[in-house]
């Protein structure tokens, strides 16, 4: 019986598997009629208008008290007797409208993140100045009160410390400050786009090799059949290409968080143009990237001009449309097959990667400017942070300034020479990019140790 006992208090105390989540999508498998299709714009027309509707009235100032969590609004909407006149089914008219209030919630974290940064690149604030600042943008109650000029009410101990900090400044001028930035930067947000909507569980079923998606006609469901047999019981996104008279769905998974015992090598990578990634040790994944890349970057300049030149005749877009598509499905599944590759083959435990620096701006060479516009750096990053989490393996970014140009060993300036780094110092001569790669190697493991005390 004791034995049995602490076998329970074991299975209660045992730590829960960690979990992403991740987009899984399904694809109709074969045209779907003009009929189903209409009906099925439709319902992603009337969703564009009560996202529309949501923006509009909650989006600005006074609709920030009523965010979170969001009930008011839907509790607001139901009165507003919106879904009525429209004739429009409740699973996809309160869909419509959270979806609304997250998009809200989204533009104001990036308001809030810009306001942030102006207030910490602003020499003429003080030290105390920029803590109020700060302070206001990130409680929620304090930020509120400040753009619709009323006190905001605040925890007891949150309160005491908002006060010891508006002491020491001047707050009438940093409000005005705050909300002068606040009409400056952020935007009502607005969409002409019907494009797809969410569905709730309620309004789909998976049978026949397909799914059936209600429609506006009670009980009436049209059927699409798809490419796979997988079945779903959570919210999808059902998102609309009419001119080529298909559907994809977009289904939120949770999937479990890997552990590898064996990963546990130390890998120092630079990304580039030409070949995806390159780590410390020399080895390269994604060689072919750069041939990808440039074909793609010739075909859409091209096709630029054909356009530009034929403006007037209105020339079609569905097979640039197709093409464009199967260029981009290539590059990405490329580079998820490389990635793969990567980890399989590296076995890391941690990866060092440099800080990626926004775009600069374009050179004298045009066709230059338009293949380095078409890199795929953002999803090779995506990706690579996606597969790290997904594999329990950190990433680590490092500082990155003068890190191609630095010799590795000596740690002096060197220059580069027909993609080989060439240290006049210490004679040593290296691959570029695995140069690049023993740097941003070395300076995590630098950082590792000055965090750690050593």
């Amino acid at each position: 019986m004791e034995l049995a006992s602490d076998f329970e208090k074991a299975k209660k105390t045992e730590i829960p598997q960690r979990t992403l989540c991740r987009t899984v999508r399904q694809y109709s498998s074969r045209p779907i009629p003009e009929e189903d299709m209409k009906k099925l714009l439709e319902i992603a027309e009337d969703c564009r208008r009560v996202k529309n509707y949501v923006y509009a009235r909650y989006g600005g100032l006074s609709g920030l008290p009523k965010l979170y969590p969001g009930y008011t609004v839907q509790n607001e909407m139901t009165k507003s007797g919106l879904r009525d006149s429209m004739k429009m089914p409740s699973v996809y008219f309160y869909l419509a409208v959270f979806d609304a209030l997250g998009d809200i919630k989204c533009q104001w974290t990036r308001t809030r993140t810009k306001l942030l940064e102006l207030v910490e690149k602003n020499e003429n604030f003080s030290a105390e100045e920029k803590h109020y600042l700060c302070f206001l943008l990130k409680v929620n109650n304090a930020f509120e009160g400040v753009l619709n000029r009323r006190e905001a009410v605040l925890p007891g101990e949150i309160q005491k410390r908002y006060e010891e900090i508006a002491a020491a400044v001047d707050t009438e001028r940093l409000k005005r400050y705050l909300c002068r930035q606040v009409r400056k930067y952020h935007v009502k947000l607005h969409t002409d786009f019907a494009s797809g909507f969410s569905v709730s569980e309620r309004a789909y079923r998976y049978a026949d090799h397909g799914i059936y998606i209600s429609v506006k006609e009670k009980r009436k469901r049209i059927f699409v059949p798809l490419t796979d047999n997988n079945r779903y019981s959570r919210q999808i996104r059902v998102c609309l290409f009419s001119q080529e008279h298909r559907l994809e769905i977009h289904v939120p998974v949770d999937v479990s968080v890997k552990e590898h015992e064996e990963y546990v090598n130390l890998v120092g990578v630079s990304m580039g143009y030409h070949v995806m990634l390159t780590t410390d040790r020399g080895e390269q994944y994604g060689a072919e990237l750069g041939k990808y890349q440039t074909e793609y970057a010739e075909w859409m300049r091209i096709q630029t001009g054909i356009y530009n030149r034929n403006r007037s005749s209105n020339p079609g877009r569905k097979k640039y449309g197709d093409k464009k598509r199967r260029f981009t499905e290539r590059i990405h599944s490329y580079i998820n097959h490389e990635l793969n590759r990567f980890f399989e083959t590296e076995k890391p435990r941690t990866v060092y990667i440099a800080r990626l620096p926004g775009f600069l701006k374009g050179g004298v060479n045009r066709r230059i400017n338009h293949s380095v516009s078409m890199w795929q750096r953002g999803y090779i990053r995506s990706r690579l942070e996606q597969k790290c989490r997904e594999q329990s393996v950190e990433l680590v970014e490092v500082y990155a300034k003068d890190i191609s140009r630095e010799c590795s060993v000596c740690g002096t300036s060197g220059r580069k020479k027909d993609g080989i780094f060439i240290c006049e110092a210490c004679g040593r001569t290296e691959e570029e990019k695995t140069n690049t790669a023993q740097n941003a190697k070395k300076r995590g493991l630098e950082d590792g140790r000055r965090a750690a005390g050593d």
